[in-house]
């Protein structure tokens, strides 16, 4: 992990050798018409990982800030996902032909199977097409989303290649530690999706973070952002407004304290806010 100059955003390493900033910007249920103008403001606030879905079907808006912004392709770490209905082999190389159209980019720094539908069969065949994208040159990391242990199983099995990322739900109160032990085991890396449990009342008023806030001047958002940072997950919140996307911008100046880490991770768990990926296919309304 290093640490980008001018802007104090530790990078994770990934498997193909690329550098991703461990503070992302996500654009899930962000109007497509709002896309592009929310987009910019966070490129402005210092954001230089974007995080999209061809199921939010925000890509165009997200490629137009990009293109608007004048900051150097290089300086970028746009990442994309493969819509449930794009599995399969063939399918999901004319899913990456959309996307980057869309995006208006010539290559992708991360790709990954967004869900791994497994009443549908496909993750495999799918992972395949991944693994064969990477060599491409037009992918540059690809990984998963919402697997669990015998999903990602089944595909280092399949194929031998291990995924950079699974991009999970998870924030206090879901903290999925039997899943990411199975990172730690194969060497992925844990992406963070909802980071902040939706903002949810009851988990912002919980005594922990509000007094890990108040020993360090911080918001429990804040506190929320800076222990996923801690345990070495990247995350991507999602923001509308300039003092939002500020907000959760600024937590690379405090340290939470091993105690305070591990009373985050006992708050009680009142499951998932999402789709069960053992389950989940599609629904109106819901992509993440």
């Amino acid at each position: 992990m290093s640490v980008e100059p001018g802007r104090q955003v530790p990078k994770v390493e990934l498997a193909g050798g690329s550098f991703i900033p461990q503070l992302g910007f996500g654009v899930f249920q962000v109007p497509p018409q709002e896309t592009e103008r929310i987009v910019a403001m966070g490129l402005a606030a210092g954001y230089r990982s974007i995080d999209t879905a061809a199921a939010y079907r925000n890509e165009s808006g997200v490629g137009m800030a990009l293109a608007a912004s004048g900051i150097d392709r290089s300086e970028l770490f746009i990442t994309t996902k493969l819509a449930n209905t794009e599995h399969g082999h063939d399918k999901a190389l004319v899913g990456l032909d959309a996307s980057l159209e869309q995006l208006g980019l010539d290559y992708i720094d991360l790709f990954l199977i967004h869900w791994p539908v497994p009443a549908h069969g496909l993750y495999v065949e799918t992972w395949e097409a991944l693994v064969e994208l990477s060599q491409s040159g037009r992918v540059r990391e690809i990984g998963v989303s919402n697997f669990l242990p015998e999903h990602l199983a089944q595909i280092v099995e399949a194929t031998g290649v291990v995924p950079a990322v699974n991009q999970i739900e998870l924030h206090p109160g879901f903290t999925q530690p039997e899943l990411r032990a199975a990172h730690a085991r194969y060497g992925i890396v844990t992406e963070s999706w909802s980071p902040l449990g939706r903002a949810d009342a009851e988990l912002f008023a919980n005594p922990v973070l509000v007094a890990a806030g108040a020993a360090h001047g911080k918001t429990v958002a804040q506190v929320i952002l800076r222990w996923h940072l801690q345990i070495g997950a990247i995350v991507i919140p999602k923001a509308s407004s300039p003092s939002r996307l500020a907000e959760n911008f600024d937590v690379f100046d405090f340290e939470l304290t091993d105690a305070e880490i591990g009373a985050i991770e006992a708050i009680p768990q009142p499951g998932r806010l999402g789709g069960d990926p053992a389950t989940f296919i599609v629904q109106p309304g819901f992509a993440a």
